[in-house]
């Protein structure tokens, strides 16, 4: 059986779209408990959660969450387009446009110009309650830092953004007053040089300390650390200095979100870019051992440092969870416990919210209910369970 769905698909109407009963997913097996400790299942999930080993898309099923890394196996992906197969011996690097000394490099020649590791989680800007939270992962990622092949190649004082292209390509229908123009676009998004570089955006070639896979986008993608997943371009061939605005499809006009604010009394719509992630815990695992139930999870965030995560149990207070010292890293993400006793039997509903240094805390679906689009989507995620 040959699956179809794309990025695009997951991004419009999560698996909902893609029809999960149909893909014949068997259940997912949980990461191993220790002696006397056993999974309390989540009432929200379908038996069929995930996705199938021959899909072009994966989704990491949560809760198998079991360290600071996800495998570079089950790390989540999707596309716009195809998966190209480019051969690490013949592939090249071009750097173009407003840049001094242009460059065509190999991948010995990146490799040559010394190994930088960063730890990095991100998502998807479509991820969702929709899809169990399943567009996210964390890893470690091996490559050069942007800001070194950028001083090779000397970028001229016009330059103001860095456009960033994949192989990866297809037909794309362009509008302009109403004629449509059909064109090959190849995958592609920029970044601009005034804010782009703070978070030392890395060109990768492996992951977990293994070259990267074909799905992972082999043999170099960008990393950017801190931002949606939609800026971490995949199967990377060209880097193109230039000083206008990149207005392609998957930069201009695909990759929004649409929110309102009022102001004196009126609604004032605004249209906003997807870049950096926006802070977001998610309950990912419940455990029992005796009457003690653990409660796993994970933040997400831009890299502001956090104040704190907490946990919240029915209509109860909000009560601290602790972060697990395992994870490390600015943009890493954040694994947190929280220690859940005296449980009652029935149904219950666990949810997190997570608060940066600066104060921001991570919203309710009500208050976020400001966005008219799909894509951000950082709402406090109520789980439920039922304790015999």
């Amino acid at each position: 059986m040959k699956h179809e769905a794309t990025r695009r698909a997951v991004v419009k109407g999560g698996l909902a779209a893609v029809g999960l009963g149909a893909l014949g997913i068997p259940e997912w097996a949980l990461p191993a408990l220790a002696q006397g400790e056993e999974a309390v299942p989540f009432t929200d999930v379908p038996d069929d959660y995930g996705s199938a080993p021959d899909a072009p898309f994966r989704l990491l099923d949560i809760r198998t969450i079991d360290g600071p890394y996800t495998p570079r196996d089950s790390f989540y992906t999707v596309q716009h387009f195809d998966q190209p197969e480019i051969d690490p011996d013949t592939f090249r690097l071009d750097v173009t446009g407003l840049v001094e000394r242009p460059q065509q490099l190999t991948l010995d020649d990146l490799r040559g110009m010394g190994a930088t590791e960063i730890d990095a989680g991100y998502e998807c800007s479509g991820n969702s309650p929709a899809i169990i939270q399943g567009l996210a992962s964390n890893g470690r990622w091996t490559g050069v830092p942007l800001r070194t092949l950028l001083d090779l190649a000397g970028v001229t004082p016009a330059a103001r953004e860095a456009v960033f292209f994949g192989a990866d390509s297809g037909p794309e229908t362009v509008d302009f007053r109403g004629r449509p123009y059909e064109v090959e676009q190849p995958f592609a998004r920029s970044l601009p040089l005034a804010d782009g570089l703070d978070s030392g955006p890395l060109l990768a070639y492996a992951l977990n300390g293994e070259p990267l896979t074909r799905q992972q986008g082999s043999p170099l993608r960008l990393v950017v650390p801190g931002w949606y997943g939609v800026t971490n371009v995949k199967w990377l061939t060209r880097i193109h200095l230039q000083a206008n605005r990149f207005l392609g499809k998957w930069q201009a006009r695909w990759y929004r979100t649409l929110w309102a604010e009022e102001i004196n009394g009126e609604t004032v719509w605004h249209e906003t870019e997807v870049s950096h992630l926006r802070v977001k815990s998610v309950i990912a695992r419940v455990t029992r051992t005796g009457d003690r139930h653990e409660v796993l999870g994970f933040v997400l965030h831009d890299g502001t440092p956090l104040r704190s995560v907490e946990v919240k149990v029915d209509d109860g207070d909000w009560q601290p969870a602790t972060l697990d010292p395992a994870t490390r890293g600015t943009y890493s993400w954040k694994l947190f416990r929280y220690t859940w006793t005296g449980a009652t039997a029935g149904e219950h509903t666990l949810v997190s919210r997570a608060t940066d240094v600066n104060g921001v805390v991570q919203p309710t679906a009500d208050e976020l209910s400001i966005k008219q689009t799909g894509l951000e989507n950082n709402a406090q995620y109520p789980r439920t369970v039922r304790i015999a």
